[in-house]
This record gives C-alpha cells, sequence and structure tokens, in this order.
C-alpha cells in the first residue's frame, strides 16, 4: 500500500487553475519533493492531502484512508507543517510540544525517542517563548510538535523558506533520519538545490507536473549541449543570442546566461563565434545541467518560449 496516493487531483479559483489533474504517489520510507516556485499549488496540494480544502476533481488516499470521506482517520495518523510558523508564539518550547501531545492523547515522555534527535537541540531553550526563537529553533520545534503523535504521513510545506544555510542543512539530516523509521515524507520547496536530497521528486509549475522522476536521473537524461555564458553586457548578448540558429533556449541564469545549443559544438568555438560578433569579454564554458536547468527547459518547452 502507498503511503499516498493522488489520482487527476485539480483544484479551481475562480478562474485560476491551481492544480490540473494531478497523480504521483509516495511509499512508505520515502522522501518525495515536490519542486516549484511560488504560486505553482504546492501550498494548495498540501491542504487537500491534509483535508483542510476540498478538490473539485479526483481522489487521494493517506494512509490509506480517502481524504474527504475519512478525514477524522487522516488526522490522526499526519503530521503536517505549513509554510509559516503556526505554533502558540506565546507559549514556551516545552508548553508547544506539551499543548500538541495532549491533543493527540500522548505526552512527550511517551513518543520522545522519535524526537529525541531533534529535541536535544532545542532542550537549551525549553522555557524560551517560541515567539523569541531564531529560525532555525523554530523550524526545529515546528518538526517536533508535527511528529510528537508518531505519524505514519509527514507533510512539510516549504519547512526550509527564510532560513539559515547550515539550518538548512541540519533539516535535511533530520528527514534523512526520519525516513528510515519508515515515515513517508511529502516536502515541498522552491529551492532547486534540495531537490537532489529526495529520493523521487515532481516538478510542477502553474498547477501542473512538469515531470517525476529521481532528481539524477532528470539529470543525466538532460543531453543537449548545456553552456554558461558570461559578458558585462547580458542584456544585449541575451537578445543576440535568441536570433541565432543553434540556440535551443537561453535564459538568464544568476550572473550569466545558460545556452542550451540545438547543435554539437565546443565551449571555444562558441566563444570564439560570439567574440567576433562584438562581444570581446564573452566567457563561454560547458556546464553540466542541475535540477534548476531541468525545472527551466521544462517550463519554458510548455510555455514555447525560446
Amino acid at each position: 500500500m502507498n503511503a499516498i496516493s493522488i489520482q487527476n487531483i485539480s483544484k479551481n479559483y475562480k478562474d485560476t487553475k491551481a492544480l490540473e489533474d494531478i497523480s504521483f504517489e509516495v511509499q512508505n520510507g520515502q522522501l518525495f519533493g515536490l519542486i516549484g516556485p511560488d504560486g505553482a499549488g504546492k501550498s494548495t496540494l498540501f491542504r487537500i492531502l491534509t483535508t483542510l480544502l476540498l478538490a473539485d476533481k479526483g481522489q487521494a488516499f493517506v494512509d490509506g484512508y480517502e481524504v474527504v470521506k475519512e478525514f477524522r482517520e487522516i488526522r490522526k495518523r499526519v503530521g503536517y507543517m505549513p509554510g509559516r510558523f503556526s505554533l502558540y508564539q506565546d507559549l514556551s518550547v516545552e508548553e508547544n510540544l506539551s499543548f500538541f501531545a495532549t491533543i493527540f492523547g500522548t505526552t512527550i515522555e511517551e513518543n520522545y525517542d522519535l524526537i529525541r534527535d531533534i529535541y536535544v537541540q532545542i532542550e537549551p531553550f525549553k522555557k524560551r517563548l517560541a515567539g523569541n526563537l531564531s529560525g532555525g529553533m523554530k523550524q526545529k520545534l515546528a518538526l517536533s510538535c508535527a511528529l510528537i503523535h508518531k505519524p505514519t504521513v509527514l507533510f512539510l510545506d516549504e519547512p526550509t523558506t527564510g532560513v539559515d544555510a547550515v539550518s538548512r542543512k541540519e533539516f535535511w539530516d533530520m528527514l534523512r533520519s526520519l525516513k528510515e523509521k519508515n515515515i513517508a515524507i511529502l516536502v515541498s520547496t522552491p529551492y532547486m538545490d534540495e531537490a537532489v536530497l529526495c529520493d523521487e521528486i515532481a516538478l510542477i509549475q502553474e498547477g501542473r507536473i512538469l515531470k517525476i522522476d529521481e532528481p539524477q536521473s532528470m539529470i543525466h537524461q538532460f543531453d543537449r549541449p548545456l553552456f554558461a555564458v558570461k559578458t558585462n553586457d547580458t542584456y544585449k548578448l541575451l537578445k543576440h543570442l535568441r536570433l541565432k540558429p543553434f540556440t535551443h533556449s537561453v535564459l538568464p541564469f544568476g550572473e550569466c546566461l545558460h545556452l542550451i545549443s540545438s547543435e554539437r559544438m565546443s565551449a571555444a568555438d562558441l566563444q570564439d563565434q560570439l567574440r567576433s560578433e562584438g562581444f570581446a569579454d564573452v566567457i563561454v564554458s560547458k556546464i553540466k545541467a542541475s535540477i534548476e536547468d531541468v525545472f527551466l527547459e521544462l517550463s519554458h518547452k510548455t510555455e514555447g518560449h525560446v
């Protein structure tokens, strides 16, 4: 039995399609990532799966229970960490944990083995008000509260947004540890670099799934030549490359452009050609695709952009 099974879920807000025919499955003990930008539909899907919102079409099961007819059973079995910090900021760390344990008819001590590795990091601050914690500590407290009743499925909606790099790494280390306890974890994130930390990912854009696969498999399947192209006049070069017959797509990417070529060519040949065409300072290097390159290629292919 799959921990999560989603079949053709759709949801509209007036004239906006928030989700369109979403389907995928998450196994027990799997860390599954829902990867996409703000407004892609990630939070809407999470609210449907945690029984907080009704879909317009389709069917979904969590831990074998149907999200509409058996919502009470699901709520006993899932842990949910929403995107915004939603604990009681005027209660202490210890009081928040005790409160959430009481709601589910348990105690901190009864389920301490599941949260032990996380709680030892926040225990020195157990008397501190939750509202006075740092971003990383708030994140660990929220995860502890989501786990206090020993859920079989864990939903984490953009848990590392706004958190420093060290806390982000620590958080993903904790998720890997939880996965080994056979908990199914569905995590959403806009950070493409976090995709490679998942067992399997779904790339989502404007309410539609672009692709589902293991992250390394997605990268290996990217078989077109990819170049990083840098110059002082990025916009002028962008317009120039969009008119070239060998350009499959070209997109801004940080301080440079990422050019996908429809022709086989070397970085040196491309650099020489562009310098002869007036871009004297241009530097071209051939690079390996990242998940962000895969995502941008799929989303712009869908939109029909070059």
